[in-house]
């Protein structure tokens, strides 16, 4: 088996990351308080507030603490002059490889979050899938998204 792809995506992916891992616990902690007030009007055990509270922490950890280093670690990328290799996953590891003669166009986007960190994503394109990599700073993300366009242009022409 190959050695892994070369490059990570930026640290500051980790804070986004548990940046929405936050906002899942506040929606989750929400909806745990309003399943306590519904207990507590329909006179419901009590104990059903200590299960909420442990569940919610548990949750709160891996959502927040967890998963993004996992996924942080586990997420690297290179492009060769005749394909790109992802590598990705928390549990599962999956190695992906575009040829990049399959590549059809090439993407940046960036939400909120991402714009006010100055990181942005890769979209690439091939005729079945579109494949994602996640949390580049903003600058690395142009300059690839131009080389990615470029080396699609001559494998297409090889061919």
């Amino acid at each position: 088996m190959r050695s892994q792809p070369a490059n990570r995506i930026s640290k500051k992916g980790l804070r986004v990351w548990r940046l929405y891992g936050m906002i899942q616990t506040i929606i989750l902690a929400v909806l745990a308080i309003g399943g306590g007030v519904l207990t507590y009007f329909l006179e419901g055990p009590w104990w059903i507030y200590a299960v909420e509270t442990v569940l919610l922490l548990i949750i709160g950890y891996l959502l927040i603490i967890l998963f993004p280093k996992v996924r942080w670690m586990r997420w690297r990328y290179e492009v060769r002059d005749s394909e790109i290799e992802l590598q990705h996953g928390i549990f599962i590891v999956k190695r992906t490889l575009i040829p990049m003669v399959r590549v059809q166009h090439v993407d940046t986007s960036q939400g909120p979050i991402l714009r006010k960190y100055g990181l942005a994503e890769i979209s690439i394109s091939t005729a079945a899938t579109v494949h994602t990599i996640p949390a580049l700073i903003m600058a690395e993300a142009d300059e690839l998204r131009g080389r990615i366009s470029v080396l699609a242009r001559v494998a297409e022409d090889d061919v």
